[in-house]
């Protein structure tokens, strides 16, 4: 090594030593304005029809938020009966009601129990298996007993109130979700992930078995979403959240006998007099008689991207056009159907099943200059003026991984499925997927333009502005690894390029762009929690727009599981957050030129931007807290403390930021 490299070298190393251990700024701690709870909706999933307060039938539907609750409704006029707290509960895909008249609900979030009893109220059962944080289906028992199936480890449960938890343990080694769970006679039925498997366990002894697969299924790719026992029959629909294949597996004789395709989830009505059970097909509520195989339509139609029913049963209304019993039932943003078999009627009715804040997911700067929103899981999707704060727009709509303004649209990255959108937010509203009623138009504004089901993919979590194009990165399903790289030609309409495995066994949960260059940050992960990684670490990686070829890659946060995010500062200097450290690359040099430690931590989260008013750089750390950082000197500051895990900069210089369902905001002034 030369002199001068030797000097070089050692200039660099004690500048890196200088900014890893620059102390916090000293700074006032700056005003922070809370413009509210931007995102708001009914998320209704699990749900049973059955006797409530009072012993009057109702729909029990479990809505989403912090925390959920579990709700019941008037089938007659959709008036709220009764409302419950579900504490520590995010929200719930399980509810059954059991012959003794207790309704359970199995929740996500820390995987509890609960039970209503008309005479107690709901009780927390706790934690009915420790290992398990997501109770995903329950099955009603004889008398007050109920079982539950869970992940992330596949197991399954009993509860009995006299005698408490049976753990049946770990239904199959391959497994790691009991995505659906059925009952009849002592006999359990549970259905699993994909490769999609449906076992047989008796109650008593806890011995299983696997039912063989439907002949002609390929069960690779699908999972045994719906089990539904009802008047003899196990009704089986394989596939996930989207209409798929169901078959019908004749209990008494041992033997698959039936099939429809495209059908919803979630479940099939209990069987009417003559054993014929309802269920939504192709966007339709019809009536199926298993011992025929015969459907027969019912002309009341199921709209949208997510027509799946949340709990559907049999009520007297008492209403005019409804003798008898009718098939009532619950939609996810809180509709009400209704059909009578006699008279023929039908009508969908909106409840008083209220919205709940939903957890912010994506920020960014419109091309119209406004501030949008996307939310967890129930999704929305919000519009918010910059200069008072106040939300201008709602509109119903899937999770948002990310978001992007790029040539007068605005990008959208959406859950399940990896799909990608564009809104003009020149033009009305009118997303055939997402709205109730999705008013007529010349064309879906947002319109969808790409998804990477094909390619085991659900979630865009990178989205970038690419000069003339638009790139996309994204994070496999469940059982998978290996993220694709994608980038978009808007004037043509079509994918210019996209490629799996660019970093072999890693997801592309950042992206940047400069002078016809991609950067990109991976993450160890898949999509989903419960695939196990087979990487140790992240990386850094460059790609040629022009050429479709990965120029270099490198590990710039050594041991650091993500990289989530990327962003330049007006020197060139590409600047990125792993656990907690903050990180600058050189480019040309392609290594680390700086790095900033903000703490210890691992974790795969993070936020950072560059705020060019200031010549500054705004981050989340950890879903610890807002930092402010100088990229020239190393210095930074903790802002605010608190779970911060979104995080963007508006073109005025103001820092926009969230904690959980809650928007804040440090103004222009404030950040200098």
């Amino acid at each position: 090594m030369t002199l001068i490299k030797r000097m070089l070298a050692c200039g660099m190393a004690a500048a890196l030593a200088v900014l890893g251990a620059a102390a916090p700024a000293a700074a006032a701690a700056p005003r922070v304005e809370d413009l509210g709870v931007p995102l708001e909706d009914v998320l209704l999933i699990g749900g049973v029809v059955a006797p409530g307060p009072g012993g009057r039938t109702v729909l029990w539907g479990a809505s989403s938020g912090t925390p959920a609750h579990l709700n019941a409704v008037d089938p007659a006029t959709g008036a709220e009966v009764a409302r419950y707290d579900l504490p520590g509960a995010g929200g719930s895909w399980a509810v059954e009601a059991t012959p003794d008249g207790s309704v359970y609900a199995g929740t996500y979030g820390d995987g509890r129990l609960y039970r209503w009893t008309d005479q107690g109220g709901v009780q927390d059962l706790g934690r009915p298996l420790p290992s398990e944080n997501f109770i995903w289906s329950v099955a009603a028992g004889a008398g007050a007993t109920v079982y539950g199936g869970t992940s992330p480890g596949g197991r399954l449960f009993a509860y009995d109130p006299a005698t408490g938890v049976r753990d049946y343990g770990k239904l199959s080694p391959a497994h790691a979700y009991v995505r659906s769970v059925s009952y009849a006679d002592g006999k359990i039925y549970a259905g699993t992930e994909a490769p999609a498997a449906v076992f047989e366990i008796d109650a008593a002894s806890g011995a299983s078995r696997q039912l063989p697969t439907p002949e002609g299924l390929d069960p690779a790719g699908k999972w045994a979403y719906d089990v539904n026992v009802a008047g003899g029959f196990l009704y089986v629909r394989y596939g996930g959240a989207s209409p798929g294949p169901m078959h019908v597996w004749d209990i008494a004789a041992g033997k698959w006998t039936g099939a429809l395709d495209a059908v919803h989830g979630l479940d099939v009505s209990p069987p009417a007099a003559d054993g014929a059970v309802y269920l939504v097909k192709s966007g339709e509520l019809v009536r199926y008689d298993p011992r025929t195989q015969a459907t027969t339509p019912t002309g009341l139609p199921f709209t949208g991207r997510v027509a799946n029913t949340r709990g559907i049963g049999w009520a007297e209304l008492g209403l005019p056009d409804y003798p008898g019993k009718s098939v009532v039932g619950l939609l996810w943003r809180g509709l009400m159907f209704r059909y009578n078999p006699q008279t023929g009627a039908k009508s969908f009715v909106q409840t008083a099943v209220r919205g709940e804040p939903i957890d912010v997911t994506a920020l960014a700067e419109g091309p119209d200059h406004r501030m949008y929103a996307g939310g967890f899981l129930n999704g929305g999707f919000a519009a918010l003026d910059p200069k008072t704060g106040q939300r201008t727009q709602f509109h119903t709509f899937s999770q948002s991984e990310d978001m992007i303004a790029h040539d007068g649209k605005l990008y959208i990255g959406a859950y399940p499925e990896a799909r990608v959108y564009a809104y003009d937010p020149a033009l009305p509203w009118n997303s055939t997927e997402y709205s109730p009623s999705p008013e007529p138009g010349p064309a879906p504004n947002p319109a969808r333009l790409f998804d990477f089901a094909a390619d085991k993919q659900i979630r865009p979590r990178a989205l970038v502005s690419a000069g003339r194009y638009l790139a996309a990165g994204t994070m496999p399903d469940l059982g998978q690894l290996g993220g694709v790289l994608a980038v978009w030609d808007p004037r043509t309409g079509t994918l210019k390029h996209a490629q799996r495995n660019v970093i072999p066994d890693q997801s592309i949960v950042s992206l940047a762009y400069r002078d016809g260059v991609l950067y990109g940050g991976t993450s160890i992960y898949s999509g989903q929690s419960a695939t196990p990684p087979t990487q140790p670490e992240a990386k850094l990686f460059a790609w040629s727009v022009q050429e479709n070829r990965l120029l270099w890659e490198i590990v710039p946060a050594p041991g650091k599981p993500a990289v989530p995010a990327l962003t330049f500062d007006d020197r060139g200097r590409l600047w990125g957050i792993a656990g907690g450290e903050v990180f600058a690359v050189s480019t040309t040099a392609r290594k680390v030129v700086s790095r900033v430690t903000l703490s210890d931590s691992r974790s795969a989260g993070g936020q950072l931007a560059y705020n060019r008013r200031d010549r500054t750089l705004y981050g989340a750390h950890a879903g610890q807290d807002v930092f402010s950082l100088d990229p020239r000197t190393g210095r930074h500051a903790v802002l605010r403390q608190g779970p911060v895990l979104q995080l963007a900069v508006h073109g005025s210089g103001d820092v926009y930021f969230a904690e959980g369902p809650r928007l804040f905001r440090l103004t222009r002034q404030q950040t200098r």
